[in-house]
């Protein structure tokens, strides 16, 4: 039986709380690629990631896309229109076959009002957003493409196992996507990591993007702020 004490954000639920709430929500599996919500939608439940991955897109009214990000199991999104009552801000489709919480606005509102721990919870998750776009509109501000391509390599990576000083992005985004994500075109991508290859510095192995100097690529941003 579903029990939303099952979602870590939940953990701290009473467990026949959890049962009684999840009878409360939908629990519903999508396909791969499946739009889950679009841009400009007037839902206001809230979506935990129980399985999958989804893909958050930010669409400019001059028809241009921004990837903002993905989620994945124990991640949530939608809160922003179940607090504030507004439409949808970005668009969410699945990257692989995923299956979904969805926890009805009134339902996630009294289960966060009436715990004060949870209700905190929230605040982290938020504030933690704020910082990271604080930090992207920066880059998008100051930084040259290539550095902010640089920035997002960093942050798309995790330490590559027996290879110390080294990072590895898996599975590979495409030319496409990093440009979608800081701005730029793909041309701009293609001429950057073909720079970073020829320094030694960046590799696309079977399965994987590995930034082979680490270092060099935090000393080139570091250096950027201060010009």
């Amino acid at each position: 039986m579903d029990n939303l004490c099952n979602i870590p954000f939940f953990s701290s639920l009473d467990e026949k709380l959890g049962e009684e709430y999840a009878k409360q929500c939908i629990w519903k599996e999508y396909d791969e690629n499946e739009l889950v919500i679009d841009i400009d939608e007037e839902t206001s439940d809230v979506r935990f990631v129980i399985s999958g991955l989804v893909r958050i897109i930010s669409r400019l009214s001059i028809g241009k896309e921004v990837i903002l990000g993905e989620m994945g199991p124990g991640d949530f999104f939608g809160e922003l229109a179940a607090i504030d009552g507004q439409t949808r801000s970005a668009n969410v489709t699945t990257l692989y076959k995923s299956r979904l919480c969805i926890i009805p606005k009134n339902t996630f509102l009294k289960i966060i009002t009436s715990s004060p721990e949870l209700n905190l919870d929230v605040m982290k998750v938020l504030t933690n957003r704020i910082r990271m776009l604080n930090m992207r509109l920066a880059e998008q501000s100051f930084l040259q493409a290539k550095h902010r391509i640089y920035a997002e390599l960093l942050r798309l990576s995790k330490p590559r196992s027996g290879h110390e000083g080294q990072r590895s992005i898996s599975p590979p985004p495409t030319q496409r996507e990093i440009a979608d994500r800081i701005g730029t075109r793909r041309e701009v991508v293609s001429r950057e990591l073909n720079a970073l290859h020829k320094e030694g510095i960046f590799e696309k192995t079977k399965g994987a993007l590995v930034i082979k100097n680490v270092a060099e690529l935090q000393k080139r941003i570091s250096d950027a702020w201060e010009e």
